[in-house]
């Protein structure tokens, strides 16, 4: 359980929504907890839970890119859901990036995990890890820059 407020805390960052955040990482601990005779085996059980909770995020993420292009094209319109995190800061500039470069950057960042453990929990070789991350930040400090996308 010590694990919750830190999975919450990565996944407010990448969703913008702590109700969401706190629903997918409930969700990750549940699968944690089914498959935990082969999760605790691992070198790194926090990496696996991790990569559901960032890969339940993307799920997610996509889900609503579904929905809202439905109800776009039946002309209705979702509320708004209620932002958790600064909409004008730095955190919303990461949700702007790819997903896989939003989730290194937060998982460097925000959780300060070397390159090595970020890849692990990615599931990519460190040099892609580094890559996102590379490529996260140069695109985070263009839209730092120029915040308008000017």
């Amino acid at each position: 359980m010590r694990e919750y407020p830190r999975l919450v805390t990565l996944l407010a960052a990448v969703t913008g929504h702590r109700g969401v955040a706190e629903e997918l990482a409930q969700e990750a601990l549940i699968r944690a907890h089914q498959r935990w005779r082969r999760v605790s085996r691992y070198d790194l059980p926090a990496a696996w839970l991790r990569r559901v909770a960032l890969n339940l995020a993307s799920n997610h993420r996509a889900r609503q890119r579904t929905e809202d292009r439905t109800l776009r094209r039946l002309g209705g319109e979702r509320p708004a859901p209620e932002r958790t995190t600064d909409d004008d800061g730095f955190w919303a500039l990461v949700r702007q990036l790819p997903e896989r470069q939003a989730a290194a950057v937060a998982l460097y960042y925000l959780e300060d995990r070397p390159v090595a453990q970020v890849a692990a929990i990615l599931d990519c070789a460190e040099g892609t890890a580094k890559a996102h991350l590379h490529k996260g930040r140069a695109t985070l400090a263009r839209l730092l820059d120029h915040p308008e996308g000017s």
